[in-house]
């Protein structure tokens, strides 16, 4: 069973129940319980960090969306919409354990490849990176913060 620890996000008070010998959390946002696993953890701490930390309505985020890369189809965590309907930020979560190294910047490139974000987010929990993408000029650079949701006009 996987136990619970802390992360560098703020505590949420989850909803966590224990059947069988097995963690589950409540996902607020699917309104169902899932098997508590290490990335999971982090998936759930940091969806409740964008909403309220960085104040992103819960409408405009999908978790768990499919993406078809050539002929496989993957999952991207976390998928931040801006008010358009237009995919703003992406978030491919990692296990604590997980260290962040270029494999894992690749992944998430992969799926941009695709979703074309503004805003490129890798994080383990303890670590968290964010890339402002240029596509005019093909380059990126990291950012300190995700910004906080401004509602588009």
């Amino acid at each position: 069973m996987f136990i619970t620890r802390p992360l560098n996000l703020p505590a949420y008070p989850f909803r966590l129940t224990q059947v069988e010998g097995k963690l589950y959390i409540f996902d607020k946002l699917r309104k169902k319980k899932l098997l508590l696993s290490p990335e999971e953890w982090v998936r759930q701490h940091f969806v409740q960090f964008l909403i309220n930390d960085k104040k992103y309505p819960p409408s405009l985020i999908k978790l768990e969306g499919g993406v078809k890369i050539n002929t496989h189809l993957n999952r991207t965590d976390i998928l931040v919409y801006n008010s358009f309907g237009t995919p703003f930020i992406l978030v491919e979560c990692k296990a604590s354990t997980v260290k962040i190294n270029q494999k894992v910047f690749d992944q998430a490139a992969r799926y941009n490849a695709v979703h074309q974000v503004t805003y490129l987010v890798i994080s383990n929990g303890l670590q968290h990176y964010c890339c402002q993408m240029d596509y005019e000029n093909h380059t990126y650079k990291f950012i300190q913060e995700i910004p906080q949701y401004i509602a588009d006009v």
